[in-house]
């Protein structure tokens, strides 16, 4: 009898013991179950405990599917999402907040769904960081720098989140693509940002290199604020209010850069200088926009060998002084140039498709300075409605007529007979001959007389013969 008990208090004794074992051991197991049971989702794994067992140098390798955020990363870690993992984050905080030195991120999907002040997918706050090859889609910022020097941010994906029963967001509501304040010696290459407030925004961050990233449909493209010292070159923007907003700053150098269709907003413009001094702006392309090139309150710049093509206006400059615009390329601009209260710009050697020139002595520079005629963007400024008579015959005729206060056209002392052979416009030059497939005014005005006469003569033929 009382060896029948004993064995009955032992199992008793073990079903205890592997309840205790199964509550205190696998308690996510039974959430999970208990959660499939309900019909209800099963919770995330946590990174945030990952990176608390780790030790400083470690590399946490993400094997799940997904995980929630948010995560503080404290420690010098690798994390590791080999492309797959998904970081989800439905709170106000960055769904990853970097506060030690030497933290690499590569390889992560990240979800930041709510927006406000300046929730951000990641934000970094130490030196050193290396985020690469993360994709985000945030309903805030995508990647913020705050006092983090030395920063590489390559290869990353950068998206705008709408929130799901919200209307389109207005660009000036959403957050920046990677945004930068009082970070310097940082890299910023070969990211892909679409929809966002500002594509890059950096300032008062310096001596920075910022290449190869594309820009599309944001505010601006690329926005740059007290900055200095720092490199712009091979970005392509498209379908931005515009291209690269430069403003106060000195001693940056802009070059190689495509930006194209900056048209959608009447203060849309392919490049804006805007009180910048001491800076090379050069062998960029602007195409398409609303203005090819403003520039405002700046001086000491220069602006070489750009290709400035079928803008609305070239160049365009207000209370600039002291820049030296050489060796540009202006072709089929509706507006080549224009300038307000802005003296003693050099303007030489450059290509002017309605130009005509006259060279002496064979150098490939016309003897005859090129003033440009201010009549057509006068006349406009006051009727909108002329330009339908753009390179019309009359208008071109009215145009060759004015001569009003000629002393103080735009001018060009020497223009360039032919298209920079080293131009970065392939698709409108022809090759070795470095000549412009477009019409000349000649061969436009002839066109378009021929047709106007074709239609007087038919018409006349119709219905100027009265029938019996």
């Amino acid at each position: 009898m009382r060896s029948e008990r004993r064995v009955i208090f032992q199992v008793l004794a073990w079903v205890l013991l592997l309840n205790l074992a199964l509550l205190c051991i696998a308690p996510s197991v039974l959430a999970k179950s208990l959660a499939k049971d309900a019909g209800l989702p099963s919770p995330l794994p946590s990174l945030q405990q990952l990176v608390d067992r780790a030790q400083p140098g470690d590399t946490i390798v993400l094997t799940e599917e997904k995980y929630a955020g948010p995560v503080i990363v404290n420690k010098k870690l690798k994390i590791d999402g080999r492309g797959t993992a998904i970081l989800s984050n439905d709170t106000a905080e960055a769904a990853i907040r970097i506060q030690a030195a030497g933290v690499t991120l590569r390889g992560i999907n990240i979800l930041q769904h709510p927006a406000g002040g300046e929730s951000a997918a990641i934000a970094v706050h130490a030196n050193e960081a290396i985020l690469e090859d993360v994709k985000i889609r945030t309903a805030g910022f995508g990647i913020l720098l705050r006092d983090a020097d030395h920063a590489a941010i390559r290869d990353n994906v950068i998206s705008w989140l709408p929130a799901e029963d919200t209307a389109d967001t207005k660009l000036g509501q959403k957050g920046n693509g990677i945004d930068l304040y009082n970070s310097h010696h940082y890299r910023i290459e070969q990211n892909t940002i679409a929809g966002m407030r500002d594509g890059i925004y950096l300032e008062n961050s310096h001596r920075g290199n910022v290449n190869n990233n594309r820009l599309y449909s944001s505010r601006y493209g690329i926005h740059c604020m007290y900055v200095e010292k720092t490199q712009i070159h091979n970005n392509q923007g498209e379908f931005n209010m515009t291209g690269a907003m430069i403003m106060g700053v000195r001693d940056i150098h802009v070059y190689d850069n495509v930006f194209t269709k900056q048209s959608s907003n009447v203060n849309s413009q392919g490049i804006l200088l805007f009180d910048v001094q001491n800076s090379v702006i050069e062998r960029n392309l602007v195409e398409g926009n609303r203005v090819g090139i403003y520039i405002e309150l700046s001086k000491d710049n220069q602006l070489i060998e750009n290709a400035i093509i079928r803008n609305f206006i070239g160049i365009q400059f207000k209370q600039a002084e002291d820049n030296k615009v050489q060796a540009n390329d202006f072709v089929a601009n509706v507006i080549e140039a224009e300038a307000t209260n802005s003296g003693e710009n050099e303007i030489h050697g450059n290509y002017w498709d309605s130009a005509q020139g006259l060279d002496l002595n064979n150098d490939g520079i016309s003897e005859i300075p090129y003033a440009i005629n201010p009549f057509y963007q006068q006349l406009i400024a006051k009727t909108p409605a002329f330009q339908l008579f753009f390179q019309s015959p009359g208008m071109t005729f009215l145009s060759d007529m004015y001569a009003d206060d000629r002393e103080h056209w735009t001018t060009d002392s020497g223009p360039r007979m032919k298209i920079n052979p080293l131009s970065a416009m392939p698709a409108l030059s022809s090759g070795d001959a470095g000549e412009v497939k477009v019409l000349s005014d000649q061969t436009f005005i002839l066109i378009i007389a021929s047709l106007l006469l074709g239609t007087a003569i038919i018409t006349i033929i119709y219905s100027g013969v009265s029938k019996s």
